[in-house]
């Protein structure tokens, strides 16, 4: 049936009915289009070994919900609605009860989705876009949001890639690779996923790729390899047949019943070998699918063409009005922070909402006038990093803001920092941005090196050379930085010490106050 509304939302995954969750709530026009019969269809399929690797931590020691969602990687916002929690026990749970989460949150929060409508086509003209279904339906809106992650198979250009069973695709019965010879090629998360699998009956297990592997728990970005998956290296480490190779998969090619596959090797000066395999298996990623786009309304790609390249408000750069949800928002902090999971997008949908809001029915960023005097910019920010769960999950990328106005301020929550200064969001006034952060060179250092010498927790006078996550608090004025502040670090995130926190939080601000005065 054909629909015409001011958002139009492509995909009714957890962004889509994050998003869709707002707009109902802000009284908008809006519509879903889903091309499953159930919201959240990518999660009937992958990850396709079945576990999620977002964790699931029912229990933390305090009923503080918004605490509580630092330690909830699934559940989407719904300001009462239903968490993910209650739908299983297990820290990495099953990706089915996914399902039935995402299934039961569209229905309490009845929201307008059309299910089994596939978009096969958009288009662009001055009155907005038309995104026709497979049945030939238009559904036209003013803006529209894609909300469908890179949901299409990322293929490397190496000759006879086709030959590859592909992730999507490939058995996951263990049995059907019974004293096989399998090269599995990717280094992520769905290739050790893969290989995992296969240990136990798989005669030969290589991974292949040319860049290193990086561990999550020392980047501190969960798309990078997680524990949960990476049995595998005490396989290979152990010496059980399995390896992984560092290097260039130059061809594959078929040789009877099997294949061999040339590899140029990284760090054995250039060696090229031919290696042969029983089954060959692509586990590269995914990318963006912008096959549906036509003319004016085509986005324009980064990242080796695989994602939508956008602006500070998840705004296509070349196509007006065309913003992106999900997944898709990682571009902004690619491989850095966590816009690419549901523990970080569901709060950068909430500030892209907010950024519609603004742009489009003249609402403004929400905002709570406080004083501008030292000890109440001191309580506002340590009671705001104690408990927010929006900054702590997006370090680095989403911040607090406070503008001055005289003898008072106002407190605008959870804003995108390039967003801030892109937008020139405060003018000429001084401002304060509130973030939580790593060290800068927090990714180079082994966390379990105990011969690696840390600063101590709670010492002020050391808290910029900090690299576990802190609060930083920096003033600017006009895009020019003027002041900043690293709150000490504490082993339990617990920034309410009178002397290692407050006091010297309270002390910048004096500095930084006293020399607006004296200006």
């Amino acid at each position: 049936m054909a629909t015409d509304t001011d958002y139009l939302i492509i995909g009714a995954g957890p962004a889509g009915l994050q998003l869709g969750h707002h707009l109902a709530r802000a009284g908008r026009d809006y519509r879903l289009l889903e091309a499953g019969p159930t919201p959240g269809t990518f999660f009937r399929t992958f990850p396709r070994h079945r576990q999620l690797i977002s964790i699931n931590k029912r229990f933390t020691g305090t009923n503080d919900a918004e605490f509580n969602l630092r330690m909830d990687w699934n559940s989407i916002l719904s300001d009462g609605g239903p968490l993910f929690t209650d739908y299983s026990k297990r820290y990495f749970p099953a990706a089915d009860d996914m399902v039935r989460y995402l299934t039961d949150y569209a229905t309490a929060t009845d929201l307008k989705i059309s299910y089994e409508t596939r978009a096969t086509r958009v288009e662009r003209d001055d009155n907005g876009f038309t995104v026709t279904d497979q049945h030939g339906e238009p559904h036209t809106a003013r803006v529209l949001v894609v909300a469908t992650g890179p949901a299409k198979p990322y293929i490397p250009d190496i000759p006879g890639i086709e030959l590859a069973d592909g992730y999507e695709s490939v058995s996951v019965d263990p049995e059907v690779f019974t004293d096989q010879r399998v090269l599995i090629i990717g280094k992520g998360n769905s290739a050790f996923e893969t290989a995992d699998n296969l240990v136990e009956t798989a005669a030969v297990i290589h991974l292949a790729g040319p860049h290193s592997i990086r561990m999550a728990w020392q980047s501190h970005y969960v798309g990078h390899l997680r524990a949960v998956n990476n049995n595998f290296l005490d396989t290979y480490q152990l010496k059980s047949q399995n390896a992984l190779l560092d290097g260039h998969i130059l061809n594959i090619a078929r040789d009877g019943d099997g294949f061999v596959v040339t590899v140029s090797f990284s760090r054995a000066d250039e060696v090229t070998k031919e290696l042969r395999y029983d089954r060959v298996i692509r586990a590269t990623g995914f990318r963006f699918d912008h096959s549906i786009f036509t003319g004016s309304a085509r986005p324009a790609l980064v990242i080796n063409d695989r994602f939508p390249s956008q602006s500070s408000a998840w705004e296509s750069r070349n196509v007006p009005d065309l913003h992106f949800a999900g997944t898709l928002m990682q571009v902004r902090d690619f491989r850095k922070s966590t816009s690419g999971f549901i523990h970080g997008f569901r709060y950068c949908v909430r500030a892209l909402h907010r950024i519609l809001e603004q742009r489009h029915h003249g609402v403004a960023w929400p905002r709570v006038t406080i004083g501008a005097d030292p000890a109440t910019l001191t309580d506002a920010v340590l009671d705001r990093v104690n408990r927010t769960s929006a900054l702590w999950q997006e370090f680095g990328f989403l911040g607090d803001v406070i503008v001055l106005a005289g003898d008072s301020a106002t407190h605008h929550e959870e804003m995108p920092v390039d967003f801030v200064h892109d937008a020139k969001f405060a003018g000429d006034a001084d401002f304060f941005v509130i973030t939580l952060e790593y060290g800068p060179d927090h990714d180079k250092v082994d966390p379990f090196d105990i011969t690696v010498r840390r600063v101590a927790q709670d010492n002020p006078g050391r808290a910029h050379d900090a690299a576990y996550l802190h609060p930083v608090v920096r003033h600017f004025r006009a895009g020019a930085l003027l002041g900043v502040h690293h709150v000490a670090e504490n082993l339990e995130n617990d920034w309410t010490n009178e002397v290692a926190h407050r006091e010297p939080l309270r002390d910048f601000f004096a500095r930084q106050l006293s020399a607006l005065t004296v200006g």
